[in-house]
C-alpha cells in the first residue's frame, strides 16, 4: 500500500510540475506561518495534534460527512495544540481546501498531512497556508530528506519528521529534525504498537519535541507516553469515531507532560 501511495504522489508531482515557478512565487509571498512547535511545547500538558480524517487505507471510511469547520472548532474548544489535516485525496478523501477551512475556522497552526516527495508539495503546502508540514523518512533518501527539511524550515513551516524504528531515528536526527514523530503503526503491515514509542523515546534528545503517532485511544495511553517523556500525541482515528468529539479530544489534551527525557548518548543529539 504505501508503494501505491508514492507511486500516486509521483503522479501528483509530475502534475504539478508546469506549476513550480507559480507555487514557489506563492509560498515565498504568503503571511508567516503559525508557530507549530512552540504550540507543542507550551503548557504543562501533553500536546495534542488533532487530526481531520475522512478515511484511510487501513481503517475505510471513518467520518465521511464531516464538516471541517466544525470540527476544527470542536477540537480548538478542547484544547488542542494543533491540527493535522489530511490532503491526499485518493486514499483520504482529504484535499487542500480542507486544510484551508481548517486553518480559517480556528486560530491554531496546522499541518499538512500527506507523503511529501518533492520540493514543489512544500511550495503547494505553504502557498495553501499549512504552517508546517510532516515528512516520512521511510519514503525519502537521506539527500531528499534533508533538502526537503532545508527547505520547509527556510519557507517558515514546522517540520514534523516521522520515523519508525532506531535507524529511520538516526537519519532524521542527522538530517536536523526538531520535531521527531515515531509512528507506532508499520507502514508496510499497518500493525499498530505504542510499545515502538516506548523503546525509542530514550533516544530522542531532551531538546527537541517528541511526538508519538498512532493507536492512542485514551488518557490512559497519553499518562502512558508521557512517562516515557513524550511532548504531544497526534490522534485521529479515535476522536474521529467519537460521537462526543470535544469531550473525546478534551480528555486527551488535559493530561500531564511527565519528566523530561534524559541520558540521550551525545552522538545522537543534533540540537541543544
Amino acid at each position: 500500500m504505501l508503494g501505491r501511495i508514492v507511486a500516486t504522489k509521483r503522479e501528483e508531482v509530475a502534475a504539478l510540475a508546469p506549476r513550480r515557478a507559480e507555487l514557489r512565487a506563492r509560498a515565498e509571498a504568503a503571511p508567516a506561518p503559525r508557530p507549530f512547535e512552540a504550540a507543542l511545547r507550551a503548557g504543562a500538558c501533553v500536546g495534542l495534534i488533532a487530526e481531520i480524517k475522512r478515511r484511510s487505507p487501513s481503517a475505510g471510511s471513518i467520518r465521511p460527512e464531516l464538516s471541517v469547520a466544525e470540527v476544527a472548532r470542536a477540537y480548538a474548544a478542547a484544547g488542542a495544540a494543533a491540527l493535522s489535516v489530511l490532503t491526499d485525496r485518493d486514499y483520504f478523501d482529504g484535499s487542500l481546501e480542507d486544510l484551508a477551512v481548517a486553518r480559517a475556522a480556528v486560530g491554531l497552526p496546522a499541518l499538512r498531512k500527506d507523503f511529501l516527495v518533492d520540493e514543489v508539495q512544500v511550495w503547494e503546502a505553504r502557498a495553501a497556508g499549512a504552517d508546517a508540514v510532516l515528512l516520512i523518512v521511510r519514503i525519502l533518501d537521506d539527500a531528499r530528506l534533508r533538502a526537503l527539511h532545508a527547505l520547509a524550515r527556510e519557507l517558515g513551516l514546522g517540520v514534523l519528521v516521522e520515523v519508525h524504528d532506531r535507524a529511520e531515528l538516526d537519519r532524521a536526527l542527522a538530517a536536523g529534525a526538531t520535531v521527531v514523530g515515531i509512528n507506532n503503526r508499520d507502514l508496510d503491515t499497518f500493525r499498530t504498537d505504542l510499545g515502538v514509542t516506548l523503546s525509542l523515546a530514550g533516544s530522542v534528545p531532551p531538546g527537541g519535541v517528541l511526538v508519538a503517532e498512532s493507536g492512542i485511544r485514551g488518557p490512559e495511553d497519553v499518562d502512558r507516553l508521557a512517562g516515557a517523556g513524550v511532548d504531544a500525541v497526534l490522534v485521529g482515528e479515535s476522536l474521529m469515531r467519537s460521537a462526543e468529539l470535544e469531550a473525546a479530544a478534551r480528555a486527551l489534551a488535559g493530561r500531564p507532560r511527565g519528566e523530561p527525557r534524559r541520558g540521550v548518548p551525545e552522538a545522537t543529539a543534533s540540537w541543544k
